[in-house]
């Protein structure tokens, strides 16, 4: 007797592991964190550090070059290391690798003028998960690129200040050098006319000292 044939829901097949190797959406995002990073470093140049520090500028230049150098070193390693930290705790890369795949796939099919429905119920809790997860995965990446481009802002914004608090300390120097020459002079002048009336002043006791001579051989 020959087995009826039942109607059963295919079992989905196993879904294959998300590769970490970036994809053209993380790789962009990538990209233009890198990008961004190295325009804020740009924007610390040797000329406006230095600008900075004109004493050790002038006598020591390669220990306030060797410290430049070891600052912007600093603070690249920093940044990238914490944004491989968000990358790996957010899952970003494979979170915008599978986004990429749902966005190719939702094309593909408009393209051909195909409509695949799979039964919710035959997905793989993995693929419903993601599926959930990409609106926020795609906000996620518009808040982190703002964010960069909010902290390159501030970053040009604060070497913008550092430059004009620079120039106000050159002003204040150079009117506390010009007050302490005033003073100087000052000092000067007082100086030659307190000597004067010295001169004066002993001139005017051997005067009195040689008439009151001058009396007493008269009597």
């Amino acid at each position: 007797m020959a087995t009826p044939n039942v109607a059963h829901s295919p079992s989905p097949p196993p879904q294959p592991p998300i590769a970490q190797t970036p994809g053209i959406r993380a790789a962009t995002f990538q990209n233009l964190f890198a990008d961004a990073l190295q325009k804020t470093i740009r924007t610390c140049s040797y000329s406006k550090f230095s600008s900075c520090f004109p004493t050790p500028s002038k006598y020591a230049p390669q220990t306030l070059t060797s410290i430049w150098q070891q600052i912007r070193t600093k603070v690249e390693a920093s940044a990238k290391k914490e944004f491989e930290e968000i990358l790996v705790e957010r899952d970003v890369v494979a979170g915008l690798n599978e986004l990429e795949r749902l966005v190719g796939e939702a094309k593909s099919r408009k393209e051909r003028g195909v409509e695949i429905k799979e039964p919710p119920h035959t997905l793989p809790p993995e693929r419903l998960y993601l599926a959930h997860l990409a609106p926020y995965l795609q906000r996620t990446e518009l808040e982190l690129e703002g964010e960069l481009k909010r902290l390159q802002s501030e970053n040009e914004e604060l070497v913008d200040s550092m430059q004009a608090q620079r120039e106000e300390t050159e002003q204040l120097v150079g009117t506390l050098e010009r007050f302490i020459a005033d003073l100087e002079r000052a000092n000067e002048v007082m100086s030659k006319e307190v000597e004067g009336n010295g001169i004066k002043k002993e001139t005017a006791d051997v005067e009195q000292e040689m008439q009151a001579a001058g009396r007493e051989a008269k009597l």
